[in-house]
């Protein structure tokens, strides 16, 4: 999955950035530019699971993050760079200020919320209303796409964002190709001061993160800056001191994976062991096609044992006798934790 990070000025959104990737330690991104890091996903499960094959080879899932440059103020806009690059992401973290700017500006997460979700909300409200206006000049009123459009015309114009709206699986495979940026799902960080690194994300923010269908989580860029540059095993003592129990890299990741109903299944085995990135409700031929496509089109069936049975029974061999493996066909819908070995037509 790709998330594009975006914030205002002084948002401390590159300085997030440039921790959750590594490039704080060197190389790190530009401010006022598009910069693009990937990081692996942590999963003790996958570290497990290696523990027991002693693979040659290892291979975490992988998140990939675009830092977008922003609007510099309200009302200024998205520039067309950072347009195309927000059109070309899964969703968005938009990283709000919770700390006072340079000038003594106070904190104000909420309004940034709103006024970035008001300019995603105008940037469809245009693309609609443009097509519409197209439409009717060509006798297309009354279409289906028509219809379709109007009613979300109507939603937009209230100023509220697509991501609100129920949409049929027919309208989404009809309307995908607007690629509208507030249908998007939307991760809200609040980057908070050093002092309140562990402090959930205020009140205010809160609601308007679920007045527009978003996400929320709290953290402070420049301690996961610190974190990263720490070792492992000194770690643990400086996330206790500031009240801390693990590093906000994994509840970014956790609250991005819920986000965009994401799971991981596990492919294992002497040679290696390796997580998959599937949508939750995915089915066994599509999680197959995650490995390469010619398994998606020669699917036969999987060889299934969850995570949770395979390592309390510890061994493929009692798994079978257990009855905890079992084949699956193409209707199984996979789910997070299986270990699948996919069994296929050449």
């Amino acid at each position: 999955m790709k998330a594009g990070l975006v914030g205002y000025a002084q948002s401390g959104k590159t300085t997030l950035f440039n921790a959750l990737t590594g490039l704080h330690k060197g190389g790190a991104a530009g401010r006022g530019q598009v910069n693009l890091g990937a990081i692996k996903v942590p999963d003790p499960r996958i570290d497990k699971l290696s523990a027991m094959f002693k693979p040659k080879k290892t291979t975490f899932t992988e998140m990939r993050f675009v830092d977008v440059p922003g609007p510099a103020g309200k009302g200024t806009g998205l520039d067309s760079e950072s347009l195309r690059a927000l059109a070309e992401v899964d969703a968005f973290c938009l990283v709000v200020r919770g700390f006072p700017a340079l000038d003594g500006t106070p904190a104000d997460p909420a309004r940034e919320l709103a006024d970035f979700d008001a300019e995603l909300v105008l940037h469809d409200l245009a693309i609609v209303e443009k097509r519409l206006d197209r439409m009717r000049k060509e006798h297309g009123k009354g279409t289906g796409e028509f219809l379709e459009l109007e009613r979300l015309h109507g939603h937009l114009d209230q100023g509220l964002p697509l991501r609100l709206m129920q949409w049929s699986d027919a309208e989404e495979k009809e309307l995908a190709h607007y690629a509208f940026l507030s249908r998007r799902p939307l991760l809200v960080a609040v980057n908070a001061a050093e002092g309140d690194a562990a402090a959930l994300p205020p009140a205010a923010a809160e609601r308007g993160a679920r007045t527009v269908g978003a996400e929320i989580i709290s953290l402070c860029a420049s301690v996961e800056a610190e974190i990263g540059d720490l070792d492992p095993a000194e770690q643990p003592e400086f996330l206790a001191s500031l009240g801390l129990t693990e590093p906000a890299r994994a509840r970014f990741i956790r609250a991005a994976y819920h986000l965009l109903a994401l799971i991981s299944y596990f492919t294992v085995g002497e040679d290696e062991v390796r997580a998959w990135t599937i949508r939750r409700g995915d089915k066994a031929p599509r999680a197959a096609g995650r490995i390469h496509s010619d398994l998606e089109r020669g699917f036969i069936r999987a060889e299934v044992v969850h995570y949770d049975d395979f390592v309390a029974l510890g061994s493929e061999a009692k798994a079978r006798t257990e009855g905890k493996l079992r084949l699956e066909g193409k209707e199984y819908v996979v789910k997070d934790g299986d270990i699948m070995n996919i069994r296929h037509s050449s």
